[in-house]
């Protein structure tokens, strides 16, 4: 067979298997450039003292540099500090529980022999994720609004007194994670039962027949075999671990001037910069947020590499 008839074949093949798929992931491609890469030109404005005057490029170009000054204000500010470990700390415990309840849910419902009951509890909990945090935010309100809230009247009928929810900051670290528990819980939920249910029944089989108990089916079956999974979401997780959700940090909370010192992450900061025109600092958060969650995505898949190479992501 000569080489163009070969050759031929090849695209042939490629045109009745592949075109499909191609054109499927034709969107998506073009999402990517033109909200992904395309903006990454934007990169500049850090760098420089952003002045609007007329058309971007124009204000890009002929806005003065500025070098590091606009990175400054994020770490010379007398509330770095409480912006960073806010970010870190939510983000960490987000993390640790976005794994271990997500987990046990779906071992849980993994193991219902009702399957009806499996899909209705399993659409339940992943109803929250569909949410806007708007939609969430007015509920939150009809339940922590001092004057007319649920929780309030509740207590008042008790014989206890109101609380002014939105102007205690100790309860809004509880209140907060319990929020992102519960809108999250339901999609992470989702990914494990999944995979539990890509395992090949024929394990169980082999583990009943000698005797195995369901917590040592668990153990050393399910567990074992979803270790890929939750090691990849793991490393997925941790490459945010600077950024937090703008919705419900801001939105919940009602942005809040009291709750300042429990819900100001640094999305929020990028947001309040914005709204002040000081573009080129909000543009350095960005910009710092960005190299710190590929720094940290990198370190976290190395050493997960080191530990375990088959469960790394590359």
């Amino acid at each position: 067979m000569s080489t163009k008839t070969k050759g031929k074949r090849l695209r042939t093949r490629w045109r009745k298997q592949d075109a499909e798929l191609t054109l499927l992931a034709l969107p998506t491609t073009i999402w990517y450039i033109l909200f992904c890469f395309l903006p990454m030109f934007g990169i500049i404005i850090a760098f420089k003292n952003f002045k609007i005057s007329g058309g971007f490029l124009s204000n890009v170009i002929n806005s003065p540099w500025a070098g590091f000054k606009n990175f400054e204000f994020l770490f010379k500010s007398n509330d770095a500090w409480i912006i960073i470990r806010n970010t870190l700390g939510y983000n960490i415990v987000f993390i640790v529980l976005g794994i271990v309840i997500p987990v046990a849910l779906a071992l849980m419902v993994g193991m219902l022999h009702n399957r009806r009951a499996g899909k209705v509890y399993q659409t339940m909990m992943f109803l929250p994720y569909f949410l806007s945090w708007v939609v969430v935010s007015a509920v939150g309100w009809a339940f922590l609004s001092f004057d007319k809230g649920i929780v309030n009247q509740m207590l008042v009928n008790m014989g206890g007194e109101p609380i002014n929810w939105y102007m205690e900051s100790k309860y809004w670290p509880y209140l907060l994670i319990f929020m992102h528990v519960w809108k999250s819980v339901g999609y992470g939920m989702v990914v494990y039962l999944a995979t539990i249910t890509g395992i090949d029944k024929t394990y169980y089989e082999a583990a009943v027949i000698d005797g195995a108990s369901i917590w040592q089916q668990t153990r050393f079956i399910t567990l074992p075999l979803m270790k890929l999974v939750i090691v990849m979401m793991f490393i997925l997780a941790v490459g945010r671990i600077f950024y937090t959700d703008f919705g419900l940090f801001f939105q919940v909370p009602r942005d809040s001037n009291s709750l300042f010192n429990v819900t100001t992450t640094i999305d929020v900061l990028v947001y309040k910069q914005l709204k002040t025109a000081t573009v080129g600092m909000a543009s350095a958060a960005a910009f710092v947020q960005s190299v710190l969650g590929c720094i940290t995505i990198l370190t976290a898949n190395w050493i997960v590499r080191r530990i375990d190479p088959d469960s790394a992501m590359m």
